[in-house]
């Protein structure tokens, strides 16, 4: 049994598992209830050794890269002990074996792919040193077949926009991806000709290093000038990087397959156009792609063993009956609910097990729930409806797995369902089918056979900068603090 951790970095995590089989995966985050918490915890621990004492512990990167990246980019501190830090948490007992980052992000891919043969693209802000990396995979093997370094990062330049627009990078892209639908890139060319020196993806370089910020840069002198213009265009400018980057992963690895994995991965809307501008057949975004995924992602580097990811209900266990009924009455009568049961979530988004519900028609739902949860009133949420239901409502050019929104697809029908549709009219859709470990299912079955509506309003059971609820005292703070019934 290995135990993954991904720790003193961002949203750290733990991940055990045993052969193919993932035992638990859980989120710092979640039970220190600090917002992308970069620390283990006891508690987090705890749950995780349940399971029992490890034979060896992964650990998500290589101390020394990292330190060479610090001294080139003048962070602090320099280095960090291993053996001291994991002391702290009681696991310096356990032998220790690191593994690089990109290596972890492209084995979490690929070994829960289920592909023989892939394509593997990984694109984040940073790992170690690399910033952006292609890979082959093929029967359980994986190499890199190209890979770009620090500073030359498409990653931080859509972090740098993140906060340049007054948002909190490396956890708030998404708001800034969202955003961008309302305006149109009217300084794509501008931001082109004078962030970049050489474009030519997927080989770029910078003209400035985007890990120090840009608010060197100077606010077009358009009298019109808008956020969500500039958020256009990064978001653009980002679009185009992952189409040519993934043409040349197709063209230089043969696969018909592709694995997208780092945390440029959770941009929804780039996804959905892969299958039209690259040509790939099949296309895998697991579900927590990120670094909190990283976890998982070191035991599999380590290994070189496919686990089987058939859903991402890993972490802590609420085991409490849910009156169904008593949800598709309250949901009826127009009511706004939690659901706070099964075990949690692996990954940044909530899948029905840690949710907030509603009717998704009627025009002042979206408004009702962003109130809820504290957060810009333009954004949007997402739908989750029954599998089967899908291309009735929604369009799709892709045949890819919806189970995970990780994809923007059209609504058909967005005047009637104006909560889960964005103003370019697509939905981050989740899919969910029988048997599921989540009671969601259920609910949703019941609430067609009620209202003959398949789908629901779906988001995250928390408010704005705290993490998703995790057990049940948690759901209980929320209900109260907030005045939300939770199941």
């Amino acid at each position: 049994m290995l135990l993954g951790i991904n720790a003193n970095n961002h949203d750290a995590s733990i991940a055990v598992v045993d052969g193919s089989n993932i035992l638990f995966a859980g989120h710092a985050e979640r039970y220190s209830r600090v917002k992308n918490d970069p620390h283990l915890n006891e508690a987090l621990i705890n749950d995780a050794l349940q399971y029992g004492i490890p034979d060896k512990i992964v650990w998500y990167e290589q101390p020394w890269k990292r330190t060479v990246r610090n001294l080139i980019s003048g962070q602090r501190p320099l280095h960090y002990n291993l053996k001291s830090y994991l002391k702290k948490y009681g696991l310096d007992k356990i032998p220790v074996v690191t593994t690089p980052h990109h290596g972890a992000h492209a084995a979490m891919g690929y070994y829960t792919s289920g592909f023989r043969d892939a394509a593997i693209v990984v694109i984040d802000a940073i790992g170690e040193l690399e910033c952006t990396s292609v890979c082959r995979g093929i029967n359980n093997k994986v190499s890199r077949v190209w890979h770009n370094v620090y500073p030359q990062s498409i990653g931080l330049f859509y972090s740098a926009v993140t906060e340049y627009l007054g948002f909190k990078p490396n956890e708030e892209e998404y708001i800034v991806m969202g955003m961008a639908a309302y305006g149109e890139p009217k300084h794509l060319k501008t931001m082109l000709n004078e962030f970049f020196g050489t474009w030519s993806p997927p080989n770029v370089e910078f003209k400035h290093n985007l890990h120090r910020g840009m608010r060197w840069w100077n606010k077009p002198k358009d009298e019109d000038w808008k956020p969500e213009d500039i958020a256009a265009s990064a978001q653009a400018i980002y679009e185009q990087y992952l189409m040519a980057i993934c043409r040349y992963a197709r063209e230089v690895v043969g696969s018909d397959n592709l694995v997208l994995v780092g945390g440029c991965a959770l941009n929804c809307v780039a996804n959905s156009r892969l299958k039209t501008f690259t040509g790939f057949s099949n296309i895998w975004v697991p579900p927590n792609p990120g670094d909190a995924g990283l976890s998982l992602g070191a035991v599999t580097y380590h290994t070189k063993q496919h686990v089987h990811l058939e859903h991402a209900f890993l972490g802590y266990n609420i085991d409490r009956r849910v009156d169904v009924r008593a949800v598709v009455d309250a949901l009826e009568g127009g009511q706004v609910v939690g659901i706070a049961n099964g075990r949690a979530e692996f990954g940044p988004r909530a899948l029905g097990n840690r949710s907030l519900i509603a009717d998704p028609r009627g025009p002042d739902v979206k408004d009702r729930v962003n109130a809820i949860k504290k957060r810009e009133p333009f954004r949007p949420f997402a739908p989750i409806i029954l599998k089967s239901w899908f291309r009735e409502y929604f369009y799709s050019k892709m045949r890819v797995n919806h189970d995970y929104m990780q994809w923007a697809d059209a609504c058909m029908d967005p005047q009637s369902f104006p909560a889960i549709c964005h103003v370019d009219g697509t939905s981050r859709v989740q899919t969910i089918d029988h048997p599921t470990p989540s009671i969601m299912y259920k609910i949703l079955e019941a609430w067609y056979a009620r209202a003959r509506c398949p789908m629901l309003l779906n988001t995250s059971l928390n408010i704005k900068g705290e993490p998703l609820v995790n057990t049940w005292a948690d759901a209980e703070r929320f209900s109260e603090l907030n005045n939300v019934v939770v199941f």
